[in-house]
């Protein structure tokens, strides 16, 4: 996210009363609790009978794919019944070696992990993989595990779009007229089992996979969203807890589930975009789009005008180009290559921008899948504001001094707004002394999408959690990936339980190389998480 500075300044938005919408029963919880029992111990007994992947996984042959069935509402265990994929390549190493199995999800919501097992490879991985059989998996709604759709996928995908930093009055009015549409599209598509789409089902259903495999108890990886709802399973079944990673974490407070979380990420973003173009400008011999952060910046508006004017390729608008440059506010690897593009469509050259921002069709279907499962659990998971005026003054303050992505998040989750599915209260994480074992979380200083201060917020409520931190660096999802020091501190945890005493630092990793075009396409050895 932004810098600390401007992070600071998000006290002084008047942020109004969120509309509460009314909280599930005691009774209603206790019935769901009980349901995570039956389902439990029916999975338990049942098992995952793995065999070969369906093609449309597209994974190599030494993974193996299963299913788990998970009650569609836990208050009614025995009722509608939904199939989880999960996929799962065997510890590497001796027999003895083995630790078990180490399920991931890269966050989201909306995000599979089906392909983490082929990490066992990997130089970051191979210790770890000896270890543990990895487990991936696709949440409820994602993928082939109970599918929500809330639109055309072709629609989702319609380009080229328009992206105003300052929209007008009849912009704002369209948007709003398309975020009702889009509620409402969730809601006739999915009915009644729309409310089941929750954080509270997801931490649920990983209980279940839990029992499925065979464990007695949990090791999890969780990464953005994954830590927020892992943070959930620990505050459900902390004794079920055994290893448990939280990279990248999102803030668990409840006043902060998920209005409040969305307009700080917009504010840190705001910094993490001023570092991408501040190494840009160190890079000028390079790229030729200027020797500070506000050239960059006004080479990047001159062309945002012109695909205004006319669209590259005829797909690539003003909004393709901000959902490309958005991932350089994720993950540094993209930084040579944005400004390569940005660089070349300035010199008359646009294949770059579209190769790398134009919208693919065959993506259209699981992109919008994505989208809904996003949508549908961050609206029933809280009470958001009903009222656009509240939205409007918000966002329009904060839009201020955090433009570059500010409105583009609120149109996206502006759904909530009118959504027709009843909310929840958010559980307040958090565990007393001594009922949950040690747990590592893993935080970049300067992340974007989940900001530095939900990761301390998090060790509050879990006592005995160790904070390992990335100084100066805004990697979004750091366990695996390029810092040797970071991965140091993940493999002694999984591997023997060890944490640093409360906190540890590492120096950041090394910048992007703005040269070499073997280093600059390299894929990061980590896992990149989704959306927060």
């Amino acid at each position: 996210m932004k810098a600390a500075v401007l992070y600071g300044t998000l006290g002084s938005l008047v942020l109004s009363a969120l509309a509460v919408a009314p909280a599930g029963s005691t009774d209603q919880l206790t019935a769901e609790a009980r349901g995570t029992v039956v389902a439990a111990r029916r999975a338990a007994t049942t098992k995952i009978a793995f065999g070969r992947c369906p093609k449309s996984e597209m994974l190599p042959a030494s993974v193996r794919c299963g299913t788990v069935k998970v009650p569609l509402d836990y208050a009614r265990p025995k009722g509608r019944q939904i199939a989880l994929t999960v996929s799962r390549t065997a510890a590497t190493g001796k027999k003895s070696e083995r630790q078990g199995a180490l399920v991931y999800n890269p966050g989201g919501p909306g995000a599979s992990s089906m392909y983490f097992p082929m990490v066992a490879p990997l130089p970051e991985w191979k210790r770890i993989a000896r270890a543990y059989d990895l487990v991936g998996y696709a949440p409820r709604g994602v993928g082939r595990s109970a599918p929500l759709s809330c639109q055309d996928p072709a629609d989702f995908a319609k380009a080229p779009t328009q992206s105003p930093t300052e929209p007008s009055e009849s912009y704002k009015r369209e948007r709003i007229a398309q975020a009702k549409a889009y509620a409402q599209g969730c809601g006739q598509n999915a009915g009644p089992a729309l409310r089941h789409y929750t954080s509270l089902n997801n931490a649920r259903d990983l209980e279940v996979l839990r029992a499925a495999l065979g464990e007695p108890k949990l090791s999890f990886i969780g990464a953005s969203y994954g830590t927020y709802f892992g943070s959930l399973y620990a505050t459900l079944f902390p004794s079920h807890v055994r290893r448990m990673v939280f990279d990248s974490a999102v803030d668990p407070d409840p006043r902060q589930i998920w209005y409040r979380n969305n307009l700080d990420q917009s504010l840190a973003f705001e910094s993490r975009w001023e570092d991408f173009r501040a190494w840009v400008a160190r890079h000028d011999g390079v790229y030729h789009l200027g020797t500070s952060a506000e050239q960059v910046l006004e080479n990047f508006e001159k062309v945002r005008a012109r695909l205004a004017e006319e669209p590259a390729g005829g797909t690539v608008g003003p909004a393709q180009l901000q959902a490309a440059f958005l991932k350089a506010g994720y993950y540094d690897d993209y930084w040579a290559m944005r400004a390569t593009a940005l660089s070349a469509y300035l010199k008359g050259d646009p294949k770059p921008l579209i190769a790398q921002a134009a919208p693919r069709p065959e993506a259209a279907k699981d992109d919008e899948n994505g989208n809904a499962v996003y949508t549908a659990v961050e609206c029933n998971d809280a009470p958001w504001p009903t009222e656009w005026s509240t939205w409007d003054r918000d966002n329009t303050e904060l839009a201020a001094i955090a433009p570059f992505e500010t409105w583009d998040n609120a149109w996206m989750n502006l759904p909530c707004a009118y959504w027709p599915a009843p909310r929840q209260k958010p559980l307040d994480v958090g565990v007393h002394p001594g009922e949950l074992p040690p747990t590592l979380i893993l935080a970049a200083e300067r992340d974007a999408a989940t900001p530095y201060p939900g990761a301390l917020e998090l060790q509050r409520r879990l006592p005995g959690a160790a904070l390992v931190t990335e100084k100066d660096a805004g990697t979004h999802g750091i366990g695996g990936g390029p810092n040797g020091c970071v991965n140091h501190y993940l493999e002694n945890y999984l591997l023997y339980g060890r944490t640093p005493v409360r906190r540890a630092t590492c120096a950041p990793h090394p910048e992007p190389n703005p040269v070499s075009l073997d280093e600059r396409s390299a894929p990061r050895a980590g896992l990149r998480p989704s959306a927060l």
